[in-house]
This record gives structure tokens, C-alpha cells and sequence, in this order.
């Protein structure tokens, strides 16, 4: 694929991914809708395969693969969630998956991709050395490169959560997204753009690392080295393909801070049940702290994941 996936090629991944992810369901509160004064539907991606969105994308680039390409395996860097599902996706092709992962990423994600088969190759948290341990990877062993969120096949993947939540939840005004790399928010908003184009899309990242905020409003990519957040599935840069996409289908770009992320973790967790990591609490702590006003409407949210370690809870 090496155009903006169309609504085809959408609903073509839909149909691909369908017999090894979860329709997840789209879950709703009275203590969250009286307390921003609207009705919200909540996409829980956290009760996906993997505990996160991820595994959309990942099975999506895998399936969409000849026999005589997937032989050789696949590839990545990731510190986590695209990790495990890329692994995982693998697996269901008897495919190796080498994960190029810095050796401070948690113990609790390491460990979920070597147990979906994933073979980790280790590097530094520098950008450079771990683009350059990806390449020599790929080099020795001939492995297809599935990028974590820079990739068409990954985009359209990730989409299908917005064909589903626009089906669980029709109507809706505005629909929020956290914004890491931009593979989510990219492929919800062609989703909407074709299936619901009335309904607003808005991303939402931590003040600590607003490289797409800053970037949407410039109309370039503005990188934000050295940032920090609690939020760590959020600390990439917006790529290439999912800058261009934000920029033409997304209407807003907001960011929040890291206590209003972890007032809005904790009231989803003791309101609502629901175990969500700080990634995926991003969207509501827009809605909770006014950032963004939901004017009475009908609010979509999608909790992007929910791989906590329970060790290091952030309110703790």
C-alpha cells in the first residue's frame, strides 16, 4: 500500500484482522458523563488482544504479506505494545518477529514479547542507535520492516477501532484520541473522514512531549527532544505519512498535564473499573480538566490500552 488507505482499504483490513482480534466494546458511565457534562462512549481497547489497540495494525501488515515475504519474519523497534502485537501477529504465521527494544523498557513489556514469541535484540534509548541495531537486524536476517506507526498497512489497521466505534456509537460529535507516533489517530480519522464526516476528531498528548501539537499548528514536524511524561506509550515523534494524515482529516490538537492524566486514570479505574494505562487516559483528562469543552454532545474516547505494571502505579 503506498497511498492514504481509502475506505476499501479499510474495510478490506477489517475483514483480514477480524478472526484474530476482539470487537471491543464501547462502554459508557454516569459518574464520567455528569462530571463533563456530556454523553461519552468509551472505545475500551484495553480489553484488546495484547491489552492494547496495537494488535489492529500489527496483524493488519503481517496478513498482509505473500508467504514467500513473512518466511523471512518481520521486524521493529518498539518499547512495548507494538512489540507484543507484532509478535503475536507473527505467531498466528509461524513467523519469527525480532524486536529491537531499549534496554530500559520495562521488565513487564519485555516479557510480553518474548511471550508471544518475540526475540528481542537489545539497544540504547538513543533514537540513532536503535534505528541502527533495526537496520543491521533486518540486514542479517532478510526480515520485512512492519514500523510501529509510519506504515499504511499499521494505519488502516488501527482505523478499524473507528469503523467499530462509529457503529457501537452513531452520532457522535467529537471523538478524542491520544496522539504518540499517530498511528491511532491517523487511521480514526480517515475512518470518520469516510464513515461518519460530520464527526469532529481531536488528538490529545501530554504537555511534556506536544511534538504533534506543536507540529499541527506550524504545518511541520517540530520533534520535542528530551521530553517526559507518565504517558509512555506517547513519547514518539508524529512520522512522515501520519503527519500528513493528521494534518489534512484532524480538526484539533490538545494537550493536558501529567496529574490531570493521573486524575483521569484514577477516576476511570475506581468509577468506571476499568484498568487503563496512562496512554490511554489522556483523552478523558481533556474532558475532565475543560481542555476541551464537550458541549453537551455526544463524545467518542478511545482508551488506547491497558498494560500497567502494578508495581509502578503513578499515583503511588
Amino acid at each position: 500500500m503506498t497511498d492514504i488507505p481509502t475506505l476499501e482499504d479499510l474495510t478490506q483490513a477489517r475483514t483480514r484482522i477480524a478472526p484474530h482480534i476482539h470487537r471491543t466494546p464501547v462502554m459508557t458511565s454516569r459518574h464520567v458523563d455528569g462530571r463533563v457534562g456530556a454523553s461519552v462512549f468509551c472505545k475500551c481497547e484495553n480489553f484488546q488482544r495484547v491489552g492494547a489497540f496495537k494488535i489492529r495494525g500489527a496483524t493488519n501488515a503481517v496478513m498482509s504479506l505473500d508467504d514467500r515475504r513473512i518466511a523471512r519474519g518481520v521486524a521493529t523497534h518498539s518499547s512495548g505494545n507494538h512489540g507484543a502485537a507484532l509478535s503475536l501477529a507473527a505467531s498466528t504465521r509461524g513467523a519469527p518477529a525480532y524486536i529491537v527494544m531499549p534496554e530500559s523498557a520495562s521488565k513487564v513489556k519485555m516479557e510480553a514479547v518474548e511471550g508471544y514469541g518475540g526475540r528481542i535484540v537489545h539497544c540504547s534509548s538513543d533514537p540513532a542507535d536503535r534505528q541502527a541495531v533495526l537496520e543491521r537486524v533486518i540486514a542479517d536476517t532478510g526480515a520485512c520492516l512492519v514500523h510501529p506507526f509510519d506504515d499504511y498497512r499499521v494505519i488502516a489497521g488501527q482505523g478499524t477501532a473507528g469503523l467499530e466505534l462509529i457503529e457501537q456509537a452513531p452520532g457522535l460529535d467529537t471523538v478524542l484520541v491520544p496522539v504518540g507516533g499517530g498511528g491511532l489517530i491517523s487511521g480514526v480519522a480517515l475512518a470518520l473522514h469516510y464513515a461518519s464526516p460530520g464527526t469532529r476528531v481531536v488528538g490529545v498528548e501530554p504537555g511534556g512531549v506536544d511534538d504533534a501539537c506543536r507540529s499541527f499548528r506550524a504545518g511541520r514536524i517540530i520533534p520535542v527532544p528530551d521530553g517526559t511524561s507518565i504517558a509512555d506509550g506517547l513519547l514518539t515523534t508524529v512520522g512522515d505519512k501520519t503527519f500528513d494524515i493528521i494534518s489534512r482529516f484532524v480538526d484539533d490538537i490538545v494537550t493536558v498535564e501529567d496529574f490531570e492524566i493521573i486524575d483521569a486514570m484514577r477516576f476511570v479505574w475506581t468509577r468506571m473499573k476499568l484498568v487503563i494505562e496512562p496512554s490511554a487516559a489522556v483523552p478523558m483528562a481533556a474532558l475532565f480538566s475543560g481542555r476541551l469543552d464537550a458541549g453537551g454532545g455526544r463524545v467518542g474516547v478511545v482508551f488506547s490500552g491497558g498494560n500497567v505494571d502494578p508495581d509502578h502505579l503513578p499515583w503511588v
